[in-house]
């Protein structure tokens, strides 16, 4: 009589803990798809587009050979290498910044306002050159580590603070030793910024650039300094504006196929699977609000090819409810509960959906680090599309069928199809 108490209580802990434990998934699940919701809203604003969506600009450079220095391979490499720094701290999202042949470089800015200030800065030189009182050049921007655009303490005015190297700092500290009392111009190109005179050795590595009309022109500047300079002029040859037209209608169409795509989808799950293809469905709906949620979280900006990536990932979303569901289908031929069923289904289903998904997703961890561009959007949004229906099919899924099994709405093999033959 007391074994058979003890079995009862022990019994009614197991089911209080499964209680709780499933519990707390559904609770993490409704909150996770209101921060999703939340990210996403609203939702013309939430997530950024590329160039093929929203337009932008086109610009393509040509690298100039001068006398001091030619076209080669590592000028090539320092010259796309200084472009990317600078298009990264104008804070524009989703550029595409590729080489082109020998000595092109292909330059996408999506959503740019105002394109023609935005070529300037890119395509500047941006030598920084220090000259004594009799225009000889003592000391150039190679020794910058940081330059910063702010209102000075003095006349509260625009002014750049600068910082150097350890070994710009000693040459700096030199060179305003020398010729204190004297004028020290500093020039960007050809531009001087500023001609102040030396009152005492700077030393420390730290200086300011006054002269500047505006905090925003010294904030190109600085921008300019901090990107470092181009070893080699550039010359813009092609710049074409992309319309956001064609793109709106990529978006129309791209939503118009997705709509299409998850109801017949939707009808073709219910359909064979019945109650558990309504679950499926359910999930399906779970997963989409979570992937636009993430890609909103990341400020990712979505490209045509990220839309492909996205549709793509439901596909694999769906394949892995097919995969689950058919496990369960032979467990329940084999005579067990519906109960035990499950929880064999899954269990056996798990490995194969892991294997698929690793291997699809070393696929696009390659394609994200070896492409760039809109090819690196499509494995990103891709990755996270696998990702999110990895969790939706193995926690998302059971959690549903479990709620559906204890308000018996699961109740035999009709619920998940025709039976295996």
């Amino acid at each position: 009589m007391i074994d058979v108490s003890v079995k009862r209580l022990e019994r009614r802990v197991m089911l209080m803990t499964r209680k709780q434990k499933r519990l707390a998934k559904v609770v993490g699940m409704v909150a996770l798809v209101f921060i999703a919701a939340y990210l996403l809203f609203p939702i013309n604003q939430s997530i950024k587009l590329g160039l093929d969506l929203q337009g932008g600009t086109h610009v393509v450079l040509e690298a100039q050979p001068t006398e001091n220095n030619q076209i080669n391979n590592e000028s090539m490499r320092r010259v796309t290498s200084v472009i990317s720094r600078r298009v990264n701290q104008m804070g524009l999202t989703e550029p595409v910044i590729q080489r082109q042949g020998d000595r092109r470089i292909i330059v996408e800015l999506p959503g740019i306002k105002n394109p023609n200030q935005a070529i300037e800065t890119i395509g500047k030189t941006a030598q920084l050159k220090f000259k004594n009182p009799a225009g000889e050049v003592v000391m150039t921007g190679e020794y910058l580590v940081d330059a910063s655009a702010k209102y000075g303490t003095e006349f509260n005015r625009p002014v750049i603070q600068f910082k150097l190297n350890d070994a710009g700092a000693n040459k700096f500290a030199a060179i305003t030793k020398e010729y204190v009392g004297q004028r020290i111009a500093i020039y960007l190109d050809k531009d001087l910024l500023t001609n102040p005179q030396v009152q005492n050795p700077i030393t420390g590595g730290r200086g300011v650039i006054t002269g500047y009309k505006s905090l925003e022109e010294a904030q190109k500047d600085a921008l300019l300094l901090k990107a470092g300079a181009l070893p080699v002029p550039v010359k813009v040859i092609e710049n074409r504006t992309v319309g956001p037209t064609l793109g709106q209608i990529s978006i129309d169409q791209s939503i118009q196929a997705g709509l299409i795509g998850l109801t017949g989808v939707a009808i073709l799950m219910i359909i064979l699977y019945r109650v558990s293809g309504l679950i499926a469905t359910i999930a399906l709906g779970f997963y989409g609000v979570v992937v636009l949620g993430t890609l909103a979280g990341l400020n990712a900006t979505l490209t045509l090819p990220g839309i492909a990536g996205i549709i793509l990932s439901i596909g694999m979303a769906v394949d892995a409810n097919i995969i689950i569901f058919e496990r369960i289908k032979e467990e329940l031929s084999n005579g067990k509960t519906v109960r035990a069923s499950i929880k064999s289904g899954f269990e056996r289903a798990f490995k194969t959906i892991l294997d698929s998904n690793i291997t699809t997703l070393i696929t696009a961890a390659i394609l994200a680090y070896f492409g760039t561009g809109t090819v690196r959007g499509f494995a990103i949004t891709l990755s996270i599309g696998i990702l999110t229906s990895m969790f939706t099919a193995i926690v998302v899924t059971r959690t549903i069928i479990d709620l559906f099994l204890d308000a018996n709405i699961l109740k035999g093999q009709h619920s998940f199809g025709r039976a295996r033959r």
